[in-house]
């Protein structure tokens, strides 16, 4: 099949920046897509349909793929013209409309002729080496996922959602006990209007400037800054919770069972305070969770932790296991730390088989259970279905008067299997 579609990305300046072989594919095309910004910059003599970008996204991107001729070569919706051109930003392939479009069809369908990425441009001005930074976007998103990120000596290029983005990061820096980062606002990258200014996010008194802005974030730790680590086993202290938590080296080994890998989607059955999930998503940006919880003032303190720790989308369903669990896609883990409990012993094996059966191919199954009673089901489902048994035994310092001693916690027995292909 021919490249019937050709995403153009293009620079602040525009149509002057544009080569002329991006030029001629432009011309070579019956239909345009973008925004109207983008459109404005088509030449006059152009005389092909321009039509503006729907929103949300998602329409534009169902939209563009309804355009996808048949086998023979030949349009399947009449709406348009091939080939197609959209125009966008930068680089399409950068938190752009190329990446998203990918998803639905093949490269093979698709030019694409990016321009010099946000991420490039904010390097060259700031003198940072691309490799060695992290690259992130609040466009669309809660500036709350810049709080993974946020480490001593760490150094950020961030997509601005608006003109307010500026002032919302330092907000959120000076709240970690980071309030001397610098922050630099570059505005209008690569075209006539470039600005830029910087400040500590401390004392950050800029006025809101152009809603197209970027950032360059250097992270520095002041004397009582929280400095939360992205491996598992966070400070039980770090989350909001009414008791019902996985401990930190109970939850860093239970991750470990896990596995988080990029790109792979957690269940967190039964989530308590939602620490595994939040820690499985904590990994990395694209690693997905949902936590079923039946516990509504729980179901707060999932929303809440998963906010402050940095991974605001998550999903949270409210509803019993397995029932919740139907229709909900396929995962790549599942965690069940809740759901064994005496009150539900009737249905925890049909909670178990619910879990493996829903369970990818490869993919992982932790249960932890604290109970004599919830342990001896695992038992019988290990006996079944095969796994590995553990034993977790943790016990802490404390006081003796003068003294110390050890003081056990509840032993934790933990099943985990990897399901075959």
């Amino acid at each position: 099949m021919n490249k019937w579609l050709r995403v153009i990305g293009i620079g602040e300046d525009g149509w002057d920046d544009l080569a002329a072989d991006t030029r001629a594919l432009l011309y070579e095309s019956k239909t345009v897509l973008g925004g109207e910004r983008h459109l404005k910059m088509i030449p006059d003599d152009w005389e092909g349909e321009r039509i503006v970008w729907p929103s949300p996204i998602r329409e534009a991107v169902s939209k563009i793929v309804s355009w996808r001729p048949d086998s023979s070569g030949n349009d399947r919706d009449q709406e348009t013209s091939l080939p197609v051109v959209i125009m966008a930003s930068g680089d399409p392939l950068c938190y752009g409309i190329a990446a998203k479009l990918l998803k639905h069809l093949p490269i093979e369908e698709i030019w694409i002729k990016p321009a010099l990425s946000t991420f490039s441009l904010i390097c060259s001005r700031v003198g940072w080496s691309l490799p060695d930074v992290e690259t992130l976007t609040i466009h669309g998103r809660p500036v709350e996922v810049l709080h993974p990120f946020v480490q001593p000596g760490a150094k950020l290029l961030v997509l601005s959602k608006g003109e307010e983005s500026p002032k919302q990061a330092a907000e959120l820096l000076v709240n970690r006990g980071f309030g001397k980062s610098i922050i630099t606002v570059l505005e209008h990258l690569g075209g006539g209007k470039e600005r830029q200014f910087n400040g500590q996010a401390g004392s950050w008194t800029h006025p809101e400037g152009a809603t197209l802005n970027a950032m360059a974030i250097e992270c520095i730790p002041g004397k009582n800054a929280d400095v939360l680590a992205r491996i598992p086993g966070l400070p039980d202290e770090a989350f909001f919770h009414d008791g019902q938590l996985t401990k930190r080296e109970i939850r860093a080994v239970t991750l470990s069972k896990l596995m988080p890998i990029v790109g792979h989607l957690l269940w967190d059955v039964g989530a308590g305070c939602g620490s595994v999930a939040i820690e499985w998503m904590r990994f990395h940006p694209s690693c997905r969770a949902i936590s079923i919880e039946k516990s509504k003032s729980r179901l707060k303190l999932i929303e809440q932790n998963a906010r402050e720790l940095g991974v605001p989308m998550l999903e949270i369903i409210s509803g019993t296991a397995p029932e919740s669990l139907k229709n909900l896609p396929a995962p790549d883990a599942i965690f069940v730390g809740g759901g064994l409990a005496v009150q539900e012993l009737q249905t925890s094996g049909n909670l178990m088989d619910t879990c493996w059966k829903a369970l990818n191919p490869g993919g992982r199954l932790v249960a932890n259970s604290v109970t004599l009673e919830s342990e001896q089901q695992l038992l019988k489902w290990q006996k079944i279905n095969g796994g590995d048994l553990s034993r977790l035994n943790l016990s802490h310092a404390e006081s003796i008067g003068k003294f110390q001693g050890w003081e056990s916690l509840r032993p934790v027995t933990q099943l985990s299997v990897i399901k075959n292909y």
